[in-house]
C-alpha cells in the first residue's frame, strides 16, 4: 500500500469536485442548446443541489468540471465563489470518458489531498445529511459511497452485501443486478484517489468507470458503505421524469414544511462559511423570488441578537 498509510493520519478533507461536463443527450432537445446541469429543478438551477452537498459537507475549495462550451455559463452563472464563501476552480473535460476521469484532470489541483466528488445531477436530501457528510469527511482512509435502495438498480452502479451487511461487490449497470441498492454519485476518497484512477482502464463502453476505482478500495478492505435511510431522498436528475420528480419534490418540502432544499447560500450561512451580512444581500438581490424570501426569512430568523 502507498501514499496515505494507518501510521500516518490523513490531512483534513477540503477539496471537492462537482463534474458537469457530459452532453446530456437522455435530456434532448432541452440541452442541446444549454448544458443539463445549468437546468431548474423547481426554483434553483440543478448545479446548486450538489453544491449544497458539498458546502455541507465542510469543504471549500471546488472545482468545477464541465465541457468547453459550457464553462462559459458556469462562470457566469458562479462567478468566484465568493458569493458563498468558497473558492472555484474551472476545468474542462473535452470529451465525457467517464467519471473516474475527473481524477485525471484534477490530478495537479488535488496533489495528494483528500478529495470527494459529486455529479452535477444528484440531489440528496436528509435530515440528518450535514452529519453524514461530516463522518465521511472525517475518515481518514479509504473510501466512503452512499447506496441507496432504487427499483430501477440496473441503471446504476450496484452494491451487493453479504449477510452481516458487509460490501461484497460493486457491478456497473447490470443486466440482472444482484441487489436494489445503487450507488448514489457522491464519494469520499482519501489522499490516493489519483493513484489509483490511473489503475483503471477503459470499460466495455470506453469510459474510465468510478465503479472501478471504488472496487480498487472494496478489494483492499478501505471501502465503507453508508446506507441510505428511508426518511432520505436521492434524485439523479438526469431523465425528463426524474427531473421532473426532483422538482416536484423539492415544490413540495418547500412549500409545505418551509425548509430551503439545495441552497448554497444558505448552506453557506449554517457552516458559516459567509456572514449574516451576505445572507441578507443575497436575499435582497433576490427578493421578488420565493427563494429570495426565504432566505430574507431564515436572515429574520438567526439575525444577531434575536433571543
Amino acid at each position: 500500500m502507498t501514499g496515505t498509510s494507518k501510521e500516518t493520519p490523513a490531512a483534513p478533507l477540503t477539496k471537492g469536485i462537482l463534474l458537469s461536463g457530459g452532453s446530456g443527450t437522455r435530456l434532448y432537445p432541452m440541452t442541446l442548446a444549454v448544458s443539463k446541469q445549468l437546468l431548474p429543478v423547481y426554483d434553483k438551477p440543478m448545479i446548486y443541489y450538489p453544491l449544497t452537498t458539498l458546502i455541507l459537507a465542510g469543504i471549500r475549495d471546488i472545482m468545477i468540471i464541465t465541457t468547453p462550451d459550457d464553462k462559459p455559463q458556469f462562470e457566469r452563472l458562479l462567478g468566484s465563489g465568493e458569493q458563498f464563501g468558497v473558492t472555484f476552480t474551472y476545468r474542462v473535460q473535452p470529451k465525457p470518458e467517464g467519471i473516474a476521469q475527473a481524477f485525471h484532470i484534477a490530478e495537479d489541483w488535488i496533489d495528494g489531498s483528500p478529495c470527494a466528488l459529486i455529479l452535477g445531477d444528484n440531489l440528496i436530501f436528509a435530515d440528518e445529511l450535514e452529519h453524514m457528510l461530516r463522518s465521511a469527511a472525517k475518515r481518514p482512509y479509504g473510501a466512503t459511497v452512499f447506496a441507496y435502495q432504487v427499483r430501477d438498480p440496473e441503471r446504476y452502479g450496484v452494491i451487493s452485501f453479504d449477510e452481516k451487511g458487509r460490501a461484497l461487490d460493486i457491478v456497473e449497470k447490470p443486466q440482472v443486478p444482484p441487489s436494489q441498492w445503487a450507488v448514489t454519485g457522491l464519494y469520499f476518497y482519501d489522499g490516493r484517489v489519483c493513484e489509483f484512477a490511473r489503475k483503471v482502464r477503459p470499460s466495455a463502453r470506453g469510459e474510465l468507470e468510478i465503479t472501478d476505482l471504488n472496487r480498487i478500495y472494496l478489494e483492499e478492505g478501505t471501502l465503507e458503505v453508508d446506507r441510505l435511510a428511508r426518511g432520505c431522498a436521492w434524485l439523479d436528475a438526469g431523465t425528463s421524469d426524474s427531473l421532473m420528480q426532483a422538482g416536484t419534490f423539492v415544490h413540495a418540502i418547500q412549500s409545505r414544511q418551509g425548509l430551503l432544499v439545495g441552497s448554497p447560500t444558505e448552506a453557506a450561512y449554517r457552516m458559516g462559511f459567509i456572514s449574516h451580512e451576505k445572507l441578507l444581500e443575497t436575499g435582497h438581490k433576490m427578493k421578488k423570488t420565493p427563494l429570495g424570501q426565504m432566505l430574507l426569512h431564515v436572515a429574520a430568523e438567526n439575525r444577531p441578537g434575536k433571543v
